[in-house]
């Protein structure tokens, strides 16, 4: 019995994906594609737009996998690239909406007592914030950007983005303590 090796080293993988060598291509797809279509699933609720982002998203990464620096992650440039296109989707569907107002919030804390949910129902929480608010809480909470960075992505102020989280945060933690409410049985009518 012949033992294949699934994954080779990435950089020998990268390197002959440059050379569009189609079995690196889809090797490296099939290691990073799960991931990549959880991310895109962050910003798009519907999987089929999601899946569809995720393939244009690869397209983008294996046309432009020569321009990959070898600096920092090869999952981190992919997962970029992912969300840029999510973004341009969503721009294209007119589907981001942020409010101008530029009231500065106190720090939010969390509520460290929130139930333990399971990841779909918390991912069904934030599926139904508004996108605007959506994208601002997944690019700052989940994925790590700083707000002048979001601000620079989404073409907004930083005290937009700052606002947007702060509603996000705030719906989400009405939401959180319905649902709470409904757990433990003391549903208020």
């Amino acid at each position: 019995m012949k033992v294949i090796q699934f994954y080779k080293d990435e950089k020998q993988l990268i390197k002959k994906a440059v050379a569009h060598d189609r079995e690196a291509q889809r090797l490296l797809y099939e290691k990073h594609a799960p991931k990549m279509l959880s991310v895109c699933r962050q910003y798009v609720k519907d999987i089929h737009h999601a899946e569809e982002i995720m393939m244009n998203g690869f397209f983008k990464v294996f046309t432009n996998l020569k321009k990959f620096k070898h600096q920092g992650s090869f999952e981190g440039w992919i997962r970029r690239i992912m969300i840029n296109e999510a973004i341009s989707f969503l721009r294209k569907k007119n589907q981001l909406f942020f409010t101008d107002d530029v009231t500065v919030y106190a720090q939010e804390t969390w509520n460290n007592t929130q139930i333990d949910l399971e990841v779909a129902q918390i991912q069904n929480l934030i599926d139904k914030l508004p996108e605007g608010y959506k994208m601002v809480f997944v690019l700052y909470a989940i994925e790590g950007y700083k707000h002048q960075e979001i601000a620079k992505m989404l073409n907004i102020s930083e005290s937009t983005s700052k606002t947007q989280l702060f509603k996000a945060r705030k719906l989400l933690q009405k939401k959180l303590n319905q649902q709470n409410k409904t757990y433990n049985g003391s549903v208020e009518v």
